[in-house]
Parts: C-alpha cells; sequence; structure tokens
C-alpha cells in the first residue's frame, strides 16, 4: 500500500536520469509497507531535498526485497525505517546486526551501502511513521531506559576474527559500524506503553521495540574470518535470510551459526556474575537440498550456561539448558557468530534473502523474554510442508519438511549444575566422518568440563548420522577437575526406528540404558575419547534378565499421588532413586528389600517426566521414565 505526504514518485522499471534505478521515492513522499513484501529487482533511491526525505515505512512484519546481484546501487538521503524487538532487560545482551546504515551529511549521492553509526541508527516509535532519535549514554550510564528511549554505549561491542575475550572492540562512542558487521547492545529497564501499531506496546516490559532509520543494505557484503576464529556477524537486510543457504553456500566458515543466550534471572552488569553461553545451530542438510528446496528446519542445540570470571574465562556450568529456538530463517536485525575455517571471507547475497515472517511456527526465531527449554513441533496433520516462500532465489521451498529433523537429544549433567545437551541427529547422505553443515563442533573448547561426540578426533555437539542399528557412536568427557555425570534421553523426536538407547562402557563392557534411564558416572580430571560410545543395541542382553527386568511394573497414581512398584517376582531392591528428566536427584531409596509392592509419594513434585532407576542385590539395574500430573 502506498501513502503521500504531498507527492509520491516511483519508477518501477527505472529511467535513464535515475541510473536504472528500479523504484524511486522523491522528497516529501513515502511508501508504506503493510505486513507486506516489497520488492524491487534492483536498487532504491530514498532521495532527498533540504531536510524533506523521501521514506520507506516497513511495518507490522513488511519487508524489503532486492534481486540485484553484486553490488548495490542504493542511493539518496532518505531512509527506510524498519522495527524489531528484542529483550527489555537492561542486564541482558542481544546481538544484532542492522539492517541499515547512516546516511551522513554528504553522502546522499555515494552509491552502495554505509557504515552505521550508533549514535544515529536507534529511534523510539512515536506514531506509525514518526520517531525520535535514542539518546546515547556515556560510559558511565550503566542502564538504558524504555522511555525517553535510552541505550547505554558501555554495551555496545563487535567481534571480529578472534577466539579471545580481548577480541571485543568498543563501538559505543560513534564508531563506525560496517554493513554486515554485529553488534552486542543491552535492553532497557522500565516500560513504554506508547502503541504505535495497535497490536503491542513498545515495550510492555517484556520486548524492547527499536526503529531502525537509514539507507537499507543490499547486494554482496563480504564479512572476514579466520580459520578458528569467530566472527559476530548476522542478517544485514530489511528481510529474513535463509541461515541454511548463508552456511552451506560459504566454504570458508565452518557450517553452523552460534547464538548468545543468557540466563534472564541473574541481574547483574558485572561479568562474574554472568550465566551464559552459545546455542549452536546446523543446516543438518546439504547444498543440493537446499537449491532443490527439500532441506528441513536444521537443528538447534540450546546454550549450556557457565560462569565467567572478570577477565572473560568461562567457568564451572551453573545452570539448565538455555532456551531453544527455530533457527532456518534468521529474521531481521538478528545477529550471530560464524567459525571461520580458513583466511578468507564469507559473503551475503541477496540470494539468500526470503519473505518469512518472525515467529516460531515459521522457524524464524528472534528473541525470548523468558527461559525456555520447550521443543516446539512446527507442523500438524494437513501441513508437513513448508508454505510457498516468495525468495529471490526461487527456491520451492514447499518441496521440504517443517518437521523436526529425526533426532535425539541426550542431556548430561555436570556435577550436578548445568546441562550439556547433544543432539544425534538422522540424515541419510551423513557420513560417520566429520560432515561440514550436519555434524556442529563444540563453540566452547576451553571449557573446564564438557561432554561431546568424538568424530574425526574432534569435539562435537551435534552429530548426523545415517541409521543403523548396529551404528556406534564415540562419546567424549574432559574435565580439569574431578567431576560426576549423569546422562539420559531426553527426548527422541520424529524417528520410531530406536526401540533402545544404551551408553557402553568400553572398558568393562557394560551397556546402561539411558533412553529409560539415567547413568551416573565419575570420572578423574583428564579427557577421555575412547571408553564411551552410545549404541542402539546391548550384545550382552540374555532373554531370562530381560523377563526378570520387565517383570518389574512401574508407574505413577496420579489419583492417589504415588509412585507405586510392582515386583510379583519378589527381586531383591538394594536401592532406588528417582530422577527429574534433567537428571537431578529427587530422592534415593536404600535397602528395600523384596516387597510385592512399594508405594512412595509424589503429591510435592512438579508435573512432568521423571526416571525411577532400581538396583537389586544381584546388581541388576532396571530403569523406568513415568509422567507425573499433579
Amino acid at each position: 500500500m502506498m501513502m503521500k505526504k504531498s507527492l509520491l514518485v516511483i519508477f518501477l522499471f527505472g529511467a535513464a536520469f535515475l541510473s536504472q534505478a528500479q523504484m524511486y521515492v522523491s522528497p516529501n513522499s513515502y511508501v508504506f509497507v503493510n505486513n507486506e513484501l516489497l520488492f524491487v529487482k534492483q536498487d532504491v533511491v530514498l532521495a532527498s531535498l533540504t531536510g524533506n526525505d523521501g521514506y520507506v515505512y516497513l511495518r507490522r512484519g513488511g519487508q524489503l526485497m532486492q534481486g540485484v546481484a553484486g553490488n548495490t546501487q542504493n542511493s539518496g538521503g532518505g531512509k527506510m525505517t524498519v522495527y524489531q524487538e528484542g529483550t527489555s532487560d537492561n542486564y541482558d545482551y542481544n546481538y544484532w546486526c542492522s539492517p541499515v546504515g547512516t546516511v551522513a551529511s554528504g553522502q546522499e549521492g555515494v552509491l552502495g551501502n554505509l557504515n552505521g553509526n550508533v549514535n544515529s541508527l536507534f529511534f523510539r516509535p512515536v506514531s506509525i511513521t514518526n520517531s525520535t532519535a535514542a539518546t546515547i549514554l556515556p560510559w558511565g550510564s550503566w542502564d538504558g531506559q524504555a522511555s525517553p528511549l535510552s541505550i547505554s554505549s558501555r554495551w555496545l561491542w563487535k567481534f571480529i576474527s578472534s577466539t579471545a575475550y580481548t577480541g571485543w572492540a568498543h563501538i559505543g562512542n560513534g564508531q563506525p559500524l560496517a554493513a554486515g558487521e554485529g553488534f552486542t547492545m543491552k535492553g532497557t529497564a522500565g516500560t513504554d506503553s506508547n502503541n504505535v501499531d495497535g497490536t503491542v506496546a513498545n515495550n510492555p516490559g517484556a520486548k524492547q521495540r527499536i526503529d531502525f532509520r537509514g539507507r537499507p543494505n543490499d547486494g554482496d557484503i563480504v564479512i572476514p574470518t579466520l580459520a578458528g576464529q569467530q566472527t559476530l556477524t548476522g542478517n544485514p537486510y530489511p528481510s529474513a535470510i535463509d541461515l541454511s543457504y548463508f552456511l552451506l553456500d560459504n566454504p570458508a566458515c565452518d557450517g553452523t551459526a552460534q547464538f548468545w543466550e543468557q540466563d534472564k534471572t541473574v541481574n547483574s552488569h558485572y561479568l562474574a556474575n554472568y550465566q551464559g553461553g552459545y546455542g549452536t545451530f546446523t543446516p543438518a542438510a546439504t547444498l543440493a537440498q537446499v537449491l532443490a528446496g527439500t532441506a528441513g528446519p536444521g537443528v538447534y542445540t540450546p546454550a549450556i550456561f557457565y560462569s565467567y570470571d572478570g577477565s572473560g574465562n568461562q567457568g564451572p556450568v551453573v545452570s539448565i539448558p538455555g532456551q531453544h529456538f527455530e533457527r532456518r530463517f534468521s529474521p531481521v536485525g538478528q545477529g550471530f557468530m560464524v567459525m571461520g575455517v580458513g583466511a578468507g571471507t564469507v559473503t551475503m547475497k541477496n540470494k539468500y534473502r526470503v519473505f518469512v515472517k518472525e515467529g516460531t511456527v515459521t522457524n524464524s526465531d528472534f528473541e525470548k523474554s523468558a527461559n525456555s527449554t520447550a521443543f516446539v513441533n512446527n507442523s500438524d496433520s494437513t501441513d508437513e510442508n513448508f508454505p510457498p516462500i516468495q525468495a529471490v532465489s526461487g527456491i520451492d521451498y514447499t518441496n521440504g519438511s517443517k518437521l523436526p529433523m529425526p533426532q535425539i537429544r541426550i542431556n548430561t549433567l555436570i556435577d550436578n549444575q548445568g546441562v550439556r545437551q547433544g543432539v544425534i541427529v538422522f540424515h541419510p547422505e551423513a557420513t560417520d566422518s566429520y560432515d561440514r553443515g550436519m555434524d556442529a563442533l563444540s563453540s566452547d573448547d576451553a571449557l573446564p568440563s564438557d561432554s561431546f561426540f568424538v568424530i574425526d578426533n574432534k569435539e562435537c555437539i551435534i552429530s548426523a548420522i545415517a541409521f543403523d542399528e548396529d551404528k556406534r557412536i564415540p562419546v567424549g568427557f574432559k574435565n580439569d577437575q574431578p567431576a560426576n555425570y549423569k546422562i539420559t534421553i531426553k527426548e527422541i523426536i520424529n524417528f520410531e526406528d530406536v526401540s533402545n538407547v544404551y551408553l557402553h562402557d568400553k572398558v568393562n563392557n557394560v551397556y546402561h540404558d539411558i533412553k529409560n534411564g539415567v547413568y551416573e558416572l565419575n570420572l578423574p580430571a583428564g579427557t577421555n575419547k575412547t571408553d564411551y560410545e552410545i549404541t542402539f543395541k546391548d550384545d550382552n542382553i540374555l532373554g531370562v534378565g530381560e523377563d526378570i527386568k520387565n517383570s518389574l511394573v512401574v508407574y505413577q497414581n496420579n489419583a492417589s499421588h504415588n509412585l507405586t512398584i510392582n515386583n510379583p517376582m519378589l527381586l531383591d531392591i538394594n536401592t532406588l532413586v528417582l530422577y527429574d528428566v534433567v537428571g537431578k536427584t529427587i530422592f534415593t531409596k536404600s535397602k528395600l528389600g523384596s516387597s510385592v509392592s512399594y508405594e512412595f509419594p509424589t503429591f510435592n513434585l512438579s508435573d512432568g517426566i521423571y526416571i525411577v532407576k532400581m538396583a537389586t542385590a544381584d546388581n541388576l539395574e532396571i530403569s523406568k521414565k513415568i509422567i507425573i500430573k499433579n
């Protein structure tokens, strides 16, 4: 939809005197895009005359896509404006990548993408078309505010090709920010009840709306990389991008993206109090699948939260897993880390741009306002594939399933504090070696304690394999001090071929059922990559042993709020332990003897999945999962 202040002039197929511009917005005119896609084949000219600018307003999910291959020719002193919402908590970071550059005085006629400047990028919406510039607070002002919008310069940083905490570069004093360079910014305190579009307030205390105003980024955007080093980049366009396409099409990165997550219950500006880490996304697909439109939603494993010292070094695991996000299509403004595999560059291109509105159901999450570990199955019985998606590339996405990739999620509780979640994903084209864009390295290689899959001696948190019941997947552990690990299957998603999952102790040739139970492991300081593996068969199983195990009937009697165990073979139960699904011990009972039945009250427990693990006097282990609903 197009509106005008006094005059609106748009040339859709260009004219010689406009250098073949595909869209021209004259001074004091604007284009208003409401919940729709504005597609321009080539460049955009947003004209300006004595302070009267031409504008493009993207509202309620409206996006701008451009189809030029190569360098952009966007020009003019006018502005495009687009909203994005980050966390409202003034203690927590979002990672951003600006969709616009700053048109400084004298740059109106300069062609192409422009550097951003944090002193002139951020605005507070006042009405559907008007905004006021945010105040950038000095270094000594630690807390941003929602109304009037003020942002602390202390927390504005970028990170280019480094692995050290000292690699962060401050940009809060107006230092230039090139197109494609990501940056950090904390949220704001307080609320801003101003509602500019009839849907949600600027900041209802959950999310802080930012109006980005400037020249829209377009075309090829080059991002430097170095082998084994991370760079903070992100989606630099005023439209969504296909993150899987970008990662697989750029061999100078390792094919994964890392997203910062932070424990939102910790309210402190001091680094030594931070609890956070990086979640990892992998396309779990091939480039050929992306181009054919048959690639799925990819796989994301949440961050494990660590503590930090005052120098930025990671300390012990301190918290539960971070949030689960859908990451296939990165929304406007989203920042993320990429890891280089060689000196060179990765290039963001228009061909990755898609018109996908933000939301979990569209596989395009930016940020959530509260901790959540829920896995969302973005499908229903009648719509298992992606809907038609408008894309510069012309890819037919309706060929791709939006069902979660077939996978097993394994939780490892480290020292009864935090959980590392590893994912085994099943893909028919995966090999047993390291596959770029399918397997994912741990981004936390300097951690004091961790668990991982071992692939070609690499430490991985996502392992893609072609399923075979006889497959064996090496797992490893490392800890600089003696450590305790509790390992269990959190969930098996969209895969019915797995009947059993075991952790095989290769030294003692013992198989531990982690599908129905928790296995507790105590290891001395050091790194162990050879003694354990995940299997789908127990080669030591004897039919009689299984009959004995199956004779025990374990169930939750929700009506009477009791855990009930029937023991018709009068097995001598030596120990019983109840764990929650994370692996934390709820209670332990010892020397129960050989009664025909047992009951344990559960009325004081929260609803959820729990694991009952029993051991008989002759060392037979039996594990069962129950669901408690009080």
